[in-house]
């Protein structure tokens, strides 16, 4: 079995993926392939305005399939893994990770390329490079929670539970495993209902920010906010505040 993606248009614009390979949600070069062509088909299909990505069963995902590379003696599918998480990292819709289980890895990696992530108080996080004689992880978990926090889970490869998770800001809520989905498709619909041009140019400008200097963003923030401030949904915008009625927004 290669297992597959299900993914279903909740409708106002997102799209729910789940990861389905029993019994871990292990990401083999099948499935690697199947994400990443996934991600390149969002690229161009402008009515998808968020992402959720969630696992089915007891993972959200365990990372590189390790019987696969064992098997076949070649070792992970680096290049396709690469591939895969740099095609959810620049993804023009924001992401949302659901992490509903063990999240481990690469799938943890995962997890730190989505924009937001919540999570069941079942999840485990993993950095278990360590634990394989590999790494994962060194560069965004560091960017994300500091290097101090981030290295005691790098160095030691343990599992760490969503209450340290969410107290260390890996992840931003916690919601009850059966509320997860909801909690998870609710903030996708919130943001799927803001200015579509507004929240891809807001998550490009926060993407870049910590590695800018105050010239380089103001720079960037200058030629965002002039594409911005004459689009027809920056004008909609007005107009319906003034008129005490909903936006109507079309992304242009």
């Amino acid at each position: 079995m290669s297992g597959t993606l299900h993914k279903e248009r909740i409708g106002g614009g997102v799209l729910l993926i789940e990861i389905d390979n029993p019994p871990m949600n292990a990401m083999n070069s099948a499935m690697l392939r199947l994400l990443s062509a996934t991600m390149a088909e969002i690229e161009t299909d402008t009515s998808i305005r968020a992402i959720v990505i969630t696992g089915r069963g007891r993972a959200f995902c365990s990372g590189a399939d390790l019987k696969e590379a064992a098997r076949e003696g070649e070792g992970e599918d680096l290049a396709g893994f690469g591939q895969m998480l740099a095609s959810v990292t620049s993804a023009r819709p924001p992401v949302i990770a659901a992490i509903n289980g063990h999240c481990v890895g690469g799938g943890l990696e995962l997890a730190l390329c989505c924009d937001i992530r919540i999570a069941a108080p079942e999840a485990k996080f993993v950095c278990a490079g360590v634990n394989v004689g590999l790494m994962a992880s060194t560069y965004r978990l560091p960017r994300l929670i500091g290097i101090s926090r981030a290295k005691e889970m790098l160095l030691t490869g343990l599992p760490y539970s969503a209450a340290v998770a969410e107290a260390w800001g890996v992840v931003t809520q916690v919601h009850p495993a059966q509320n997860l989905r909801d909690a998870a498709l609710a903030l996708a619909a919130r943001i799927a209902s803001r200015a579509p041009l507004s929240v891809e140019a807001s998550k490009r400008v926060a993407e870049r920010a910590v590695d800018m200097s105050p010239e380089e963003a103001a720079a960037m923030l200058k030629t965002e906010m002039a594409r911005l401030r004459v689009s027809h949904d920056h004008h909609e915008a007005v107009q319906a505040f003034v008129a005490k009625r909903p936006p109507r927004f079309e992304r242009h």
